[in-house]
């Protein structure tokens, strides 16, 4: 079995070559990546629709895998806006000086290696290489097989156009598809500084369980969305449409709406835009008969459909009585991602921000919000619903670490 090693060092090697660059010099390479990708729309596509022609037509996450020239296009424009950003490296977080006169400053530095393993996003492949060159460090691309011919292209491309530019192409590096590359980088201590799972939660499980490697978790998105007896009725119809249509397929898509049992009567009007995106809605016992022969695409739920992450158009509907009873449903069926409260009820809102806990929690807001870009991020390198280092959507300062820096003047102990 060949072994991946060579590859670890390399990047390695890459890391320390990276932290000799200057913020300068890595932007003006981003904003040449990004003219260089918009140039290459139609090589990319063609990569793309080889993929896409192997994936199940029925398969769900054709809407992650798939890419338009308009995607492309906004790759390019988040590429841009990270080379915009402020560096994160040497920043100053604290600075004291000693009685004895010796000074500590604790300042930001790179992990150095970082390693992704993602699946059919092949977005990803341009956002994390772009953040990790931004924050100083050389990344490891671990790709699933079903987008493998788009990353292929883009890597390649992105390490020809290091090299055409004096870079180190080792900056970024795509590993095999196969299992032993994940398990070896997994156990790679001491050359990949840190891993970022982004996927299934069965991937992100197998990550956590397996690696003796750092590892940050970006965990299942089941989102909420809680219409109070309090809500604006036309700002909950809105904010429910775009939370469960804009993408289906991405973790801050809605997936159980939990309406109040006094508001049951305009359930109805609250759904019925998601009819004309035939969107599935599996109801619980109260609000079925609301919604029976008034809603075309409707299903009796099962204690299955609650807690569940779609990705398709497929949401749950459960009714409860009260804020109390709603905060209650929401903390045992939430991945901790993100959760929203639609109301006018300040003090309702105010206790609905206090006790969910959530990476993101909205108030008259549709939970599509929760991305970097959207953030004022540039990009994202995804969404950590753990609370150890770094929590919501993780960019720039989420990868980078710090160190102490401590100066003095012959100072002994």
């Amino acid at each position: 079995m060949a072994t991946i090693t060579p590859l670890l060092e390399k990047a390695r090697h890459a890391s320390r070559e990276i932290a000799l660059r200057s913020a300068e010099e890595i932007d003006a390479f981003l904003l040449k990546l990004a003219d260089a990708t918009e140039a290459a729309v139609p090589e990319i596509l063609a990569a793309n629709a080889a993929d896409m022609q192997r994936m199940d037509a029925a398969d769900p996450r054709r809407d992650r895998l798939q890419l338009t020239e308009s995607r492309i296009k906004d790759i390019a424009s988040d590429m841009r806006s990270v080379a915009a950003l402020p560096s994160p490296l040497g920043v100053s977080l604290s600075k004291t000086t000693r009685p004895n006169g010796m000074t500590i400053e604790k300042v930001t530095v790179p992990f150095g290696v970082i390693g992704i393993i993602y699946e059919a996003r092949p977005n990803v492949t341009f956002d994390v290489f772009s953040l990790c060159l931004k924050a100083g460090s050389a990344c490891l691309l671990k790709g699933g097989s079903d987008a493998n011919t788009t990353n292929e292209y883009t890597v390649a491309m992105i390490r020809r156009l290091l090299k055409e530019n004096g870079w180190n192409e080792d900056c970024v590096t795509l590993l095999p598809v196969d299992h032993e590359a994940t398990t070896e980088m997994l156990h790679a201590t001491g050359m990949v500084d840190l891993i970022i799972p982004r996927g299934s939660k069965r991937l992100i499980e197998y990550v956590r369980d397996n690696a003796r490697v750092p590892v940050i978790e970006t965990g299942a998105g089941v989102c909420h969305t809680y219409v109070h007896t309090s809500a604006d009725l036309d700002k909950a119809r809105a904010i429910v449409l775009n939370a469960k249509t804009r993408r289906v397929s991405v973790c801050n898509a809605l997936d159980t709406l939990v309406i109040d049992a006094a508001r049951l009567s305009e359930l109805p009007y609250i759904c019925s835009p998601l009819a004309d995106k035939h969107v599935e809605i599996y109801a619980d016992d109260i609000s079925y008969p609301v919604l029976e022969g008034i809603y075309p695409y409707l299903h009796r739920a099962t204690a299955e459909d609650f807690g569940r992450e779609w990705l398709d158009y497929k949401m749950s509907v459960v009714a409860v009585d009260g804020l109390r009873e709603a905060i209650d449903f929401i903390d045992a069926h939430t991945s901790r991602h993100s959760e929203c409260i639609v109301a006018e009820d300040e003090a309702a809102a105010g206790a609905f921000m206090r006790e969910i806990d959530a990476a993101c929690v909205y108030v008259n807001v549709s939970t599509a919000f929760t991305d970097g870009g959207q953030f004022g991020f540039g990009a994202e390198i995804g969404i950590s619903t753990q609370k150890l280092h770094a929590r919501g959507p993780m960019a720039l300062p989420e990868i980078t670490t710090y160190k102490y820096l401590i100066t003095g003047d012959g100072q002994t102990r």
